[in-house]
């Protein structure tokens, strides 16, 4: 591996094109393309000539084992002051049943909760008792008063403490969402949701409060490099921005599409063990983060925080850092390191040794502590009668969240919070997307 750079430039520097590194894959094939296709007068004066700073490393959205091996190598060949211990108040290690590997739920009971019969009435009964108020009440006006589940209430506290507290995910089984209107699934999901986070996030800048995730390639003409949610393809490990992630299937693919989860925990550990500098990388607050705007915008923060009571949890998305396909990163956004490249796969690839995959069934409602375990997917195969459909929700438990560290604030805000966003606040039913939505750079779990 060749003019490795160790720094990142500031945002303000211009690096000579003679010191540029060898472009290669998707990465020289997107930025040649940008530069072509963006005037350099669309920038800042400040920053005009930043679409001439050095692309940074080779690195994928979804990473490749061999690069990031031949990039380790690398590095440990070069004098690098690397600490030996691990920053002020990060623990030697986390203790918690939030520390797990996949090897250790041959059972799916231990986080699958079955309904039976009685508790799929009791809950249509709440649906009922719903509706009959809907001409007066919304679908915002969703709650644990307006949809009662008397018995079902404690079980549906236990799997929020669970994922507060305990291994950090669970999968709620027995419904069939063939048995309801798209309308009614969705008071169902907010009804049972409500009893596990009552506070509900907004999931983009157009105020959306329900994603449907469904690949919408052969409804919208003209649409290859579509953004993940609306798109068939694989996605690594990664964090949304919320507290408590929410996925309920419609629909599962007939072939693919397999949920895989890693324990942030047992990620954490096994890097402070073995490479205590490479926990300092990722706590540092000097990530760059592509909104994907024009000009050329970008946000800095760390990727590893330190909850208080809790302890170390990562919260972060690939696309924004490293690009991707359908999202290129932008000309002018400065680059990150080797180093910080190195970092970044280190914690993919350390999932993929410790994932759990589960194939999500019709009807499942999956739970996900967001800031205590990784998600990713593998990619699907729709056929024209059968198509994958997953309801995404982002979910909040004000009385048992974690505390929402300094770098996150602004973010949580935006979601949670009195944003302009959640001022256009806005509930879709029904599957489906607008074309800038689906095409959009500038959506991101970031």
């Amino acid at each position: 591996m060749a003019n490795i750079a160790i720094a990142a430039a500031p945002s303000n520097l211009v690096t000579p094109a003679s010191s540029h590194q060898t472009l290669g894959g998707l990465r020289k094939r997107y930025l040649e393309d940008a530069r072509h296709a963006i005037g350099r007068d669309e920038a800042p004066k400040s920053k005009r000539t930043a679409i001439e700073t050095t692309p940074g490393p080779d690195i994928q959205w979804n990473p490749s084992f061999e690069t990031y091996q031949a990039r380790v190598e690398a590095l440990s060949k070069l004098d690098i002051e690397r600490p030996t211990t691990l920053p002020g108040g990060f623990p030697e290690s986390i203790e918690s049943s939030r520390v797990w590997t996949g090897a250790d739920f041959g059972d799916e009971a231990k986080f699958v909760m079955r309904l039976d019969e009685a508790q799929v009435l009791e809950i249509d009964r709440a649906l009922s008792y719903f509706k009959t108020r809907r001409p007066r009440l919304g679908l915002d006006e969703v709650s644990r008063q307006m949809f009662p589940l008397p018995t079902l209430k404690l079980k549906l506290k236990n799997i929020s403490r669970n994922l507060h507290f305990g291994i950090g995910f669970s999968v709620i089984r027995g419904l069939d969402p063939r048995r309801y209107s798209a309308f009614d699934n969705v008071i169902i999901y907010l009804g049972i949701t409500s009893y596990v986070a009552e506070q509900r996030g907004c999931q983009d800048s157009e105020g959306n409060m329900l994603i449907h995730i469904k690949d919408l390639g052969d409804e919208r003409p003209n649409s290859e490099l579509r953004q993940a949610p609306y798109a068939r393809n694989a996605q690594p490990f990664h964090t949304d921005v919320c507290d408590i992630l929410a996925m309920y299937v419609q629909n599962q693919a007939p072939e693919g599409g397999e949920s895989h989860l890693a324990s942030c925990g047992k990620i954490y550990n096994d890097i402070a063990r073995t490479r205590p500098d490479v926990i300092h990388t990722l706590a540092e607050p000097n990530w760059i983060f592509d909104k994907h705007q024009k000009p050329a915008y970008w946000n800095r923060r760390q990727l590893l925080f330190n909850f208080k009571d809790h302890g170390p949890g990562f919260c972060f998305s690939r696309r924004p850092i490293t690009g991707s396909p359908a999202s290129p990163r932008s000309p002018g956004v400065p680059p990150m390191t080797e180093v910080q490249a190195e970092a970044l796969d280190m914690v993919h690839f350390t999932a993929v040794e410790h994932k759990l995959t589960m194939q999500l069934q019709r009807g499942d409602i999956q739970l996900i502590n967001n800031l205590a375990v990784f998600h990713a997917r593998s990619g699907f195969r729709d056929t024209p009668m059968q198509k994958r459909h997953i309801m995404r929700l982002w979910l909040r438990n004000e009385e048992l969240a974690w505390q929402t560290p300094e770098g996150l604030q602004r973010t949580w805000f935006e979601k949670y919070g009195d944003s302009e966003r959640r001022k256009i606040a806005k509930w879709n039913a029904y599957a489906g997307a607008t074309r800038e939505r689906i095409l959009s750079r500038s959506h991101s779990c970031s």
